[in-house]
């Protein structure tokens, strides 16, 4: 039997070009944004399979809320609908919800959702996939930050503190980080943990990406030699 190549225990995704292949296809943006759903299912599923520990998916950014107020609305009743009604999927293949992200000022019907899928979830161990929504990198570290003064005031800081006080502490750090699209940037996604995150970016949109493309991602994860800065 062929063996799996060594994959990444906790792989990021930013999910990019649901845009583009809506307009490819002459169709609005919000089904582009149906369909990178259904991409989304695939994708846990072969990375479950694949041994993967941890995936988290950048749904929606600080920024996005620059977006149409249509797309924004769109997108968050989207959410509501989807992370909680895919319940039966979630525990079919074992799957545990987790979020990150400022929580506290999303939409209270989201917010619900996602604490409702949370915690009946729980128990899920196959695969833990963290939905990363009203998320960016600096406000996750400003917010850490914030809370470690508030507990410990007056002292500094350290880089332990920090980790300790960031959205999931209990989550090992991102060992890769991939992009769909053809697009060559972080966009403000796990910047603490992408200090040593290995980087690929891909050029199918996310839409199209299937099980494949997660084969794909651990047998490039596999020829990559880590050395977080030391040398071997």
């Amino acid at each position: 039997m062929e063996e799996k190549p060594v994959a990444p225990v906790h792989l990021g995704i930013i999910m990019d070009g649901n845009g583009r292949w809506a307009k490819k296809r002459s169709l609005p943006r919000t089904a582009g944004h149906l369909e990178g759903l259904k991409a989304l299912k695939r994708v846990i599923c072969e990375a479950a399979s694949q041994g993967i520990g941890f995936v988290t998916f950048y749904t929606f950014s600080t920024e996005n809320w620059k977006r149409s107020e249509q797309e924004v609305a769109y997108l968050m009743k989207l959410f509501v609908a989807k992370i909680h009604g895919e319940l039966a999927f979630y525990n079919k293949h074992g799957i545990r919800i987790l979020a990150s992200g400022n929580l506290a000022a999303l939409p209270e019907e989201v917010r619900v959702a996602i604490e409702k899928t949370i915690y009946e979830t729980r128990n899920n161990k196959t695969i833990t996939a963290i939905v990363a929504i009203n998320y960016g990198g600096r406000d996750e570290i400003c917010r850490a930050v914030n809370r470690f003064m508030e507990e410990n005031p007056g002292k500094s800081i350290t880089e332990e503190a920090l980790a300790s006080h960031l959205d999931l502490p209990s989550v090992p750090p991102v060992d890769m980080i991939v992009r769909s699209a053809n697009e060559k940037r972080l966009s403000n996604f796990l910047l603490w943990d992408s200090a040593y995150a290995e980087l690929a970016f891909y050029e199918k949109l996310w839409p199209d990406w299937n099980e494949e493309d997660i084969r794909q991602v651990c047998s490039d994860y596999a020829e990559r030699e880590r050395k977080f800065g030391g040398v071997q």
